[in-house]
């Protein structure tokens, strides 16, 4: 329902007007529909390579899939502090995170290994990859983030749309959860002594992670690529870091 305030400045619009912002409503509603529809292609490729593991491998590298598609409140922020021109045409080639997937694994090895796996299918174009993992950020966050392209295939034909994914271990991914939550209490201004913990917690699950691969090497051997390659994923590999 709109408001009366709303309602009186809508009778003083004109048709052409009225026509012009559904139209533009219509026209977002479908830009970012295609999003959706990439994220879900992302989606099924993982879900489709989980259930395989599942039923036919001894071992299963993905521990969780979660997703998130960014709201347009999001988008036009981040279109402000980049200050870019608000057309979808720039949107879409400069915003890339609009449609997030993000993997959760149980050892590193398996982050690298589904990134071969899921960058290796035939429609999937690598864009950009970022090795947070190999190169840490400074308040040791760790993570492996690539931008890749899948082609969504509409009744107007087929939309290539970028899709971030996020692959990292248990871990890790407890670790950015804790971090994400305190910058929200915080409201993004968090005290010097628990930015001091949440690094020194980082390095605690860097030693955690090294410790359980090499466990994990002990009971299922070396971990080898599924596609025959180095399994670091940077090397050899389409697109520019980010």
């Amino acid at each position: 329902m709109l408001t009366a305030r709303a309602q009186r400045t809508l009778e003083t619009i004109d048709g052409q007007t009225l026509d012009e912002m559904r139209a533009l409503r219509d026209e977002t509603e479908r830009f970012m529909l295609r999003y959706k529809f990439g994220m879900d292609e992302v989606i099924t490729k993982l879900s489709i390579l989980r259930e395989e593991f599942n039923q036919t491998h001894d071992y299963n590298p993905i521990e969780h899939i979660s997703s998130r598609l960014k709201s347009l409140d999001s988008v036009i922020d981040k279109m402000q502090r980049k200050g870019i021109d608000p057309t979808f045409e720039t949107i879409r080639d400069t915003i890339t995170d609009i449609a997030g997937v993000r993997v959760t694994c149980s050892f590193v090895s398996d982050v690298y290994r589904i990134f071969e796996l899921l960058t290796a299918q035939r429609d999937i174009r690598v864009l950009r990859v970022k090795d947070y993992i190999k190169e840490p950020k400074s308040n040791g966050y760790q993570s492996l983030h690539v931008i890749v392209e899948v082609p969504v295939f509409l009744s107007t034909g087929a939309h290539p749309v970028a899709v971030e994914v996020q692959i990292r271990t248990i871990a890790m991914d407890f670790w950015a959860s804790l971090e994400h939550k305190i910058y929200y209490k915080y409201d993004r201004r968090v005290p010097q002594e628990l930015l001091d913990g949440l690094t020194d917690a980082a390095h605690t699950a860097a030693e955690l992670d090294a410790r359980m691969e090499r466990l994990h090497r002990e009971v299922h051997g070396a971990p080898r690529s599924p596609i025959g390659a180095d399994m670091h994923p940077v090397a050899g590999r389409p697109g520019n870091p980010v």
